[in-house]
């Protein structure tokens, strides 16, 4: 193809990607598969390697890649960006509409436009030319940070407009105003990861917001879940709609996300409106704490001017608080099923939004030292949607002398034994593999398809198992017998008899699969089978940590084994418990030895050089099939994506990892890819 027919293709390519983009992320309707839009994007990833001059900002390959900055720089807003004056009630909003009424007549006749209040980041958005340029907080409204890059890798953002080829055709300048934020289940999602990866979580979507778009690296930024919704016009030339309702649907025209907004002719249906959704705001998916009223003729709000820092021109419909205060009668500590230590308010009963809340999270230990929450204090506690109730912090005014720090407890509340607390790390661990609180979990973990593989044994059996008192650590599965499964409910004998067959077979698994089976902390599949090449079974893990400072030393000239992990290994062999269990799997047969170097990736294969990362299920193979197969071919698989990862390799359902292998730029391949880019290079 030559270079004028090439450059048409890329030109073409990138109004495509970024047309699916806005299909996808913004009105949820996407037209092509995963796939066809990952062979679109490698295409135009491709024509872009060859021609780096060609590369230009609004190309949606440019969403992430920036480095790390080592602090915001200030950016000057081109008008205020001002907050909103707040009303509590009806009649503090038919006082707001009969003071500027009294300043211009006009109010009586216009109508009014209402928005959901989101509780988000205000951010400003600068294009030139349809192309997006920089994006800024709002900072005191006259000046801001500049989070350009950070909001290049929201999937929601358009990075030219219009985002539609058929929209209309923007100003030359355009700034906008919008409102970044996370949903109420993508918060809660994100917090169960991070608090299962022992880092500090948050305290709730808007702090979560705040705190991802203020990362100083961008690929943490485009790695969250973060939204936008757009919903006025700060500046612009050329014609500008003269209504709020009018400015929605031109945003949205151009391909922004917008909130809902529905006009109405008269205050008191505004109003009316308003109470209607205080009673609706849990059916909200993101967190709100109220709605706006807005004057819709534009020109009508300008000319009324500022009070303060507040436009006349809108007005902030609060929604009731549904934070209270009451007294914190006790701090219980639950385990999880990672081994997680977990705080939890005990509280006198107290009445939140209609619901009766006696227990509230604390999040972490630090969170109790750092907010310096104590045992028989008065404490704030806010509940917000659906979200688990929380604590604030403590009414310090009102603690008495008696109350005194809190200290975290030492050892697990559920099995007695000392936990454990990694440098860096928010989160206490038990690591006790016989922990009552962990062991469903730890079977689970332990008979998955990334370790043992034991299959037809799944979650349901193993707490039947667990209940019926017939295992209490996972090396009790290989010493169940046919009589034992016949007793319990939904167990015939080929039922029995295939589970049996099926953990008589993962005997026979590799050393890398009963390591990661073993669940320590950090060790995932990809330090498993380093490990597997540096240890030829259990045994000689087991003596190389049996001196700690030795073990440490030794571990961590392992690729990938840094200080935390290679204590976690050695605090795990060093518990009597644990070594119980690998005496237990040595006397049932479970006592697999390294191949001799065979699960050493091939350093003339194929893949030689390549690092890949494997997500979502893949027809017909198993994902540590699909790790094995790359490694046999001299590639090397690892856990998460980074800029390190020459390709992710992607199956049904994938996770988090794609996104962000996407906002980084990394290359996707299926099962049929991955075969074909083996064939390529032999």
């Amino acid at each position: 193809m030559d270079e004028d027919k090439l450059h048409s293709r890329l030109e073409q390519l990138r109004k495509e990607v970024n047309y699916h983009n806005y299909l996808y992320h913004v009105l949820d309707k996407p037209v092509i598969s995963d796939y066809e839009y990952d062979q679109l994007l490698a295409e135009l990833r491709q024509i872009e390697e060859a021609h780096p001059e060609w590369i230009t900002p609004d190309s949606p390959t440019q969403r992430t890649g920036a480095p790390p900055a080592d602090k915001f720089q200030k950016v000057r807003h081109p008008a205020p960006i001002l907050s909103l004056a707040n009303a509590f009630s009806a009649e503090d909003v038919l006082a707001w509409g009969e003071r500027i009424g009294k300043l211009d007549e006009r109010v009586a006749k216009t109508g009014f436009v209402v928005e959901p209040k989101i509780d988000g980041l205000s951010v400003v958005l600068h294009y030139r030319n349809g192309v997006f340029v920089q994006a800024a907080t709002r900072g005191d409204g006259f000046i801001g940070e500049d989070v350009t890059n950070n909001l290049r890798g929201v999937r929601a953002l358009p990075l030219r407009l219009p985002a539609n080829p058929d929209g209309p055709r923007p100003s030359p300048t355009l700034v906008v105003r919008g409102e970044a934020f996370i949903t109420i289940a993508d918060f809660e999602i994100l917090n169960n990861r991070l608090e299962e990866a022992g880092e500090k979580t948050y305290l709730n979507p808007r702090n979560t917001a705040a705190g991802s778009l203020r990362q100083l690296d961008p690929a943490i930024t485009a790695a969250r879940p973060l939204k936008l919704l757009v919903y006025q016009i700060v500046a612009g030339e050329g014609s500008i709609p003269k209504t709020q309702i009018d400015t929605i649907k031109h945003l949205g025209a151009l391909g922004f996300p917008v909130p809902e907004s529905r006009l109405y002719p008269d205050l008191e249906k505004a109003i009316a409106a308003c109470q209607a959704a205080t009673a609706l705001r849990d059916k909200f998916t993101f967190e709100l704490d109220g709605m706006v009223i807005k004057i819709n003729d534009l020109d009508l709000a300008t000319n009324l001017g500022v009070v303060g820092k507040d436009p006349r021109g809108a007005i902030a419909f609060k929604f009731p608080a549904r934070e209270v205060a009451t007294q914190l009668l006790d701090i219980c500590v639950n385990v999880g099923r990672t081994g997680v230590l977990t705080p939890n308010a005990v509280l006198e009963p107290v009445e939140i939004g209609g619901v009766i809340v006696t227990k509230a999270t604390l999040h972490n230990f630090d969170f109790i030292a750092e907010k310096d929450i104590r045992i028989g204090d008065r404490v704030q506690v806010k509940r917000a949607g659906d979200v688990i109730p929380y604590v604030i912090g403590p009414v310090i005014a009102a603690r008495t002398a008696g109350q005194k720090p809190y200290t975290p407890p030492r050892t697990c509340p559920a099995c007695g034994q000392e936990v454990e607390h990694f440098e860096g790390e928010v989160a206490w661990y038990c690591v006790n593999a016989t922990c009552p609180a962990q062991l469903i979990r730890n079977l689970e973990h332990f008979v998955s398809r990334g370790a043992m593989e034991i299959t037809g044994l799944g979650i349901r059996i193993v707490e039947q198992l667990v209940n019926a008192g017939l295992v209490h650590d996972v090396a009790d599965l290989y010493t169940l017998k046919r009589e034992d499964m016949l007793n319990l409910e939904g167990f015939a004998d080929k039922k029995a008899d295939n589970l049996l067959t099926s953990i008589e077979a993962s005997k026979s698994r590799s050393l890398a699969r009963l390591i990661t089976a073993l669940g320590i902390h950090g060790v995932g599949e990809v330090i498993a089978a380093d490990l597997a090449r540096h240890f030829p079974d259990l045994d000689a893990l087991a003596n190389a940590v049996a001196s700690p400072e030795r073990g440490l030393t030794v571990l961590q000239t392992i690729e990938g084994v840094g200080p935390n992990i290679a204590q976690a290994i050695v605090d795990w062999f060093d518990r009597p418990a644990n070594q119980q269990v690998i005496d237990k799997l040595r006397r049932a047969g479970v006592w697999p030895q390294a191949e001799g170097g065979s699960q050493v990736p091939g350093e003339a294969g194929p893949l030689a050089g390549l690092t890949f990362v494997v997500t979502g299920s893949l027809v017909g193979f198993s994902r540590q099939e699909i790790s094995d197969y790359i490694q046999a071919q001299g590639g090397k698989v690892t856990d998460s994506v980074s800029a390190k990862t020459s390709f992710l390799v992607v199956g049904e359902n994938p996770g988090s990892k794609l996104d962000k292998a996407r906002s980084m730029g990394v290359p996707i391949l299926d099962k049929n890819g991955l075969q074909k880019l083996v064939e390529s290079k032999k």
